[in-house]
């Protein structure tokens, strides 16, 4: 007589979270395994000249085109899609201020970190499981040389040191395009356009931008290289760790984006009770807008 079969167990939700929350947690934890030894290595010995700067080569000069293209082409877009909105509460003239406070503040950072996780962070994940791969980085530790120190210090502090950089590129060539737009396409005169930029924008928004710029920077590197140093055999690993390395970078960019963004803010209105510039351009929106409604 034939047996039965015994049926699938059934699968529900609450099991379906429990596996992705423990998937979740394994990963969190085995990138933050790596990283302890990456801060570990980067305090106890620093990395050769010959091996530093080619990474920083690679990471900053030749990210240079696409940041700077990139930048140029969003603050024109701002000038040309908040026009019509200031045109209609007569503030057109307040335009420079609007633009300068988005791109210094977030979109210059998360930008130049988006590009820097396409361009450089695909290219490490990719380099490294090449590495694994053919079994270069098991020949390293064959010869004695720890890897972690020798193939992701220099790559970490060249994402770590030089994503900063690239964001004041980025946030210099995003205000010359709004400013281009602004003045020869939407004839707004330049002293109004750049004197209202530079009273709105304050050294504690230039902090924000390069202070998330450095945690964008770190994050893209360690991901990058952790994702690297994993990779499955074959060429379809080091394609799925390529792709994996820029799409958790970018959703960690834009987490890291958003606390950091809290924190800064609450800590602003800690040391300096009194409003910002911010602050008083939104107070200026709102008063305009209503004079405007009425």
């Amino acid at each position: 007589m034939a047996s039965v079969a015994d049926p699938l167990p059934r699968i529900g939700p609450i099991h379906v979270i429990g596996k992705i929350t423990l998937v979740i947690l394994e990963n969190v934890g085995d990138v933050t395994i790596f990283f302890t030894k990456i801060l570990y290595w980067m305090t106890t010995r620093l990395p050769r000249k010959r091996v530093l700067l080619p990474s920083l080569y690679q990471t900053g000069v030749l990210s240079l085109p696409v940041v700077i293209v990139t930048g140029v082409f969003i603050g024109m877009v701002l000038a040309i899609q908040t026009y019509d909105q200031f045109r209609l509460m007569h503030m057109e003239t307040k335009l420079g201020a609007i633009i300068n406070i988005s791109l210094v503040k977030e979109l210059g950072p998360v930008l130049a970190a988006t590009m820097l996780a396409g361009r450089v962070g695909s290219a490490l994940a990719a380099e490294l499981g090449t590495m694994r791969v053919t079994e270069q980085i098991d020949a390293l530790s064959a010869m004695g040389a720890n890897p972690v120190n020798y193939l992701v210090v220099p790559r970490f502090l060249a994402c770590f040191t030089l994503i900063p950089l690239l964001t004041i590129v980025a946030d210099a060539t995003g205000i010359l395009g709004g400013w281009f737009l602004s003045s020869y396409v939407l004839d707004i005169n330049s002293h109004h356009y750049w004197h209202h930029a530079i009273s709105y924008v304050g050294p504690y928004d230039l902090f924000c931008g390069m202070f998330k710029s450095t945690f964008f920077g770190a994050a893209i590197a360690v991901v990058a290289c952790h994702r690297g140093f994993n990779c499955t055999a074959g060429a379809e690993g080091v394609g799925r760790a390529a792709t994996e390395a820029f799409v958790f970078s970018f959703v960690l960019i834009l987490v890291l984006d958003f606390a950091l963004g809290a924190f800064l803010q609450a800590l602003y209105y800690t040391l300096w009770p009194s409003y910002g510039g911010g602050v008083v351009l939104e107070f200026d929106l709102i008063n305009s807008w209503t004079q405007f409604v009425s």
